[in-house]
Order: C-alpha cells, then structure tokens, then sequence
C-alpha cells in the first residue's frame, strides 16, 4: 500500500472549501491525475454518494468508483474508491483558520492483481501525483476565494 500525505492551506472559508472538495464530481476540476469526473445520480455529499472518475494511470485513463463512507460536514469526508487493479481510501479534513481553512488529505492506495506486483516501484510516481493534485486543490480552492471576493465586492 502506498500512503500520500498532503496539506494546504487557502483563503476559502471552509464550508464552502468542504462543500468544493466533498463533491467528488469536482476533482477533475482540481486534481490532473483525475481526466474527468461525474456523479451517479445526486451529487450532494452525504454517506453512499457514488462518483465515476477517469483517473490518469500512465497513458491510460482508468475508471474508477469513489463513494462517500463517512461524512462530518464542513470537517471531514472519506471516500473509498474502486478500479480495475486498484483501490483507495481518501480521508480529507477541514479545519477553520483565521485566514480561511487548513486541509490535510490522506490516501491510502492499494495495487491489486498483477499491479501488485508494482507497488514497491509506484512511490515516487504516486508522490509526484499527490503533489500535483495538492497544487492542482490550492489553485482552483484560491480561484473560488477571489471569484467570491470579486462577487462580494460588486454587491458593496
């Protein structure tokens, strides 16, 4: 199994930061490993949401399954995900700061059948793609702080 660790830290308040980032349907918008990304049906965070995702594996482009398991609004969502050869447990939390909000995002992969086989090589291909999806969050997180900045401005 491999463990990536990642944190930020962002303007963004943090309900509107959790309600982002707990839409799994989102994370093509924020993460470049993911190719795209569509809810099955109600894409509403609560236990039992399900998300399809196509997830950058190489030159391939995998589908994955994620769903919501645990949910503790505007803190905490874990999502348990499932693919071809692969499987994933992301843990994201929140925490409110005086600037805006702390998130620290923990995901748990495991490689199964033949890829396996690969787990002791994928390290440092799977912690180049927690970075990238780290940068990929704070960008698109900064970007809704300043469209809500820039919205609150124009109705002063």
């Amino acid at each position: 199994m491999v463990r990536l660790h990642e944190t930020l830290e962002t303007v963004l308040p943090a309900d509107d930061a959790f309600e982002f980032v707990a839409d799994f349907s989102n994370s093509a918008r924020w993460d470049p490993g993911t190719a795209w990304s569509k809810p099955v049906g109600d894409p509403a965070p609560r236990v039992g949401t399900e998300y399809r995702l196509g997830v950058r594996m190489g030159s391939r482009v995998s589908e994955m399954t994620y769903r919501i398991v645990t949910i503790e609004p505007g803190q905490r969502v874990v999502l348990e995900g499932r693919g071809s050869n692969v499987s994933a447990v992301d843990d994201i939390r929140f925490r409110r700061t005086e600037n805006g909000t702390h998130i620290d995002y923990t995901a748990d992969i495991e490689l199964t059948g033949l890829l396996r086989l690969a787990s002791p090589f994928a390290g440092r291909a799977f912690a180049s793609i927690g970075r990238n999806a780290r940068e990929g969050m704070q960008n698109a997180l900064d970007a809704l702080a300043a469209d809500l900045s820039a919205r609150g401005s124009k109705d002063a």
